[in-house]
C-alpha cells in the first residue's frame, strides 16, 4: 500500500440514477417516488433551447414544493460550451432550496472547467450565505476528458461522483456506432469462426474507476440507450458492477429496478463475505495470514474485498 492513502468516496447509495428533464415537471412527483437513489432533474440535452428557462424555474420550485426523502437530488447544467450554464448556476444556487444536492456538470474536458464552476458556486454560496456547499458530479463525454480523467477527478473538493456518457464519448472518439452503451455489432473477435463480441466501454471506464477510487470519488456506469433490452441493460450493469463502479443511469423508469437489483449486494454475497471475515478472524487468533476457505486461499486482500461488500450492504439497509 503507498503511503498516500486512498481517501474514501461518499457514503451513500448510488445504485441507480433517474434522469428526467426539467421541462416535464409533471414527472416530478413520480422520480421522488421511485426506487432510485439520486434523481437527475436535466437543464442540458433533454430540454429544447426555447425551454431552458422555464425548465430551470421548474426544478427550483420543485426544491421547494416536492418531498425528494433521502435521495440525493441533483440537477445536470448546460454545457460550459453554451450561454446556459452561467445562468444555471447562479438561478440554481441563489434559489433553489437546500435540499439540492450536487450540480451535474456535462462534457467536461479538463481540471480547468471544474474550477470554473467552482469559482462561481463560491462565490455565490459566500454571498447568498448557502450553509450547504453544493458537490459536483461530472460526466466523461470526450476524448480530452477521458485523457484528463484523473486530473478531473482531483480538481475539487466538492467532487463526489463520475460518469461515462457513452454517446459524446463515441461521437468525441470518432467510434463508428450509433449505440448508447452496451456490445456493439461489429466490436467483436473472430474464433475458429465463432464471434466473440467485448466491451468497447471497457477501458474508458477502467479509466474513470482508477481516477474516482484513487481521488475518493464515486465512479458510475452511464446510459443505455435501448430501454427495450432488459438483458442488454442487465449485462452492462453486471460488467460496471464487477469493474468496481457503483451504479448506473436510468433513461426511462423500468430500468430503475434493474439498477438497484445488480448494484445491491445479493444476500448469497453478503454471507460469503461474512464468512470470509469469520475465517480470517479465527486464523488471525492462530497467528496465521491466511486460511482456506471452500477449498481456495484467503488473506489480508479477502478481508478488504469481503468488507467492500458487507459495508456496501449495511450502507443501503440504513438508507
Amino acid at each position: 500500500m503507498s503511503f498516500s492513502l486512498q481517501p474514501t468516496p461518499p457514503a451513500r447509495p448510488n445504485r441507480c440514477q433517474l434522469f428526467g428533464p426539467g421541462s416535464r415537471p409533471a414527472i416530478f412527483e413520480k422520480m421522488a417516488a421511485s426506487a432510485a437513489d439520486v434523481i437527475n432533474l436535466d437543464l442540458e440535452d433533454s430540454v429544447a433551447p426555447s425551454d431552458k428557462d422555464s425548465a430551470r424555474a421548474n426544478i427550483i420550485q420543485a426544491t421547494h414544493d416536492i418531498d425528494w426523502g433521502t435521495k440525493t437530488l441533483s440537477v445536470r447544467i448546460n454545457g460550459l460550451d453554451t450561454p446556459y450554464w452561467y445562468r444555471d448556476v447562479v438561478d440554481l444556487l441563489e434559489q433553489a432550496s437546500d435540499r439540492l444536492d450536487q450540480i451535474m456538470i456535462p462534457k467536461v474536458g479538463n481540471a480547468s472547467d471544474i474550477y470554473a464552476v467552482d469559482a462561481l458556486a463560491t462565490s455565490i454560496e459566500a454571498a447568498k450565505g448557502r450553509k450547504k456547499p453544493i458537490q459536483f458530479e461530472v460526466i466523461i463525454e470526450s476524448a480530452a476528458g477521458v485523457s484528463h480523467v484523473e486530473e478531473i477527478a482531483a480538481a475539487s473538493p466538492r467532487m463526489a461522483a463520475m460518469s461515462l456518457g457513452a454517446a459524446d464519448f463515441a461521437a468525441s472518439m470518432g467510434m463508428q456506432t450509433t449505440g448508447i452503451g452496451g456490445t456493439q455489432e461489429n466490436y467483436y473477435m473472430l474464433h475458429e469462426g465463432q464471434k466473440h463480441w467485448s466491451d468497447p466501454w471497457h477501458w474508458a471506464q477502467a479509466a474513470i474507476v482508477a481516477a474516482c477510487r484513487t481521488h475518493g470519488v464515486l465512479p458510475v456506469d452511464g446510459p443505455f440507450g435501448d430501454f427495450s433490452d432488459d438483458d442488454g441493460f442487465r449485462a452492462q450493469a453486471r460488467r460496471s458492477a464487477t469493474l468496481g463502479m457503483v451504479g448506473k443511469w436510468a433513461i426511462h423508469p423500468k430500468q430503475v429496478a434493474i439498477a438497484n437489483e445488480v448494484f445491491t449486494p445479493s444476500d448469497e454475497a453478503v454471507a460469503e463475505a461474512r464468512e470470509i471475515l469469520a475465517a480470517m478472524d479465527e486464523a488471525k487468533a492462530k497467528g496465521e495470514g491466511a486460511t482456506v476457505y471452500k477449498g481456495r486461499l484467503v488473506d489480508i486482500a479477502s478481508i478488504k474485498q469481503a468488507e467492500v461488500i458487507v459495508k456496501q450492504s449495511e450502507m443501503i439497509a440504513k438508507a
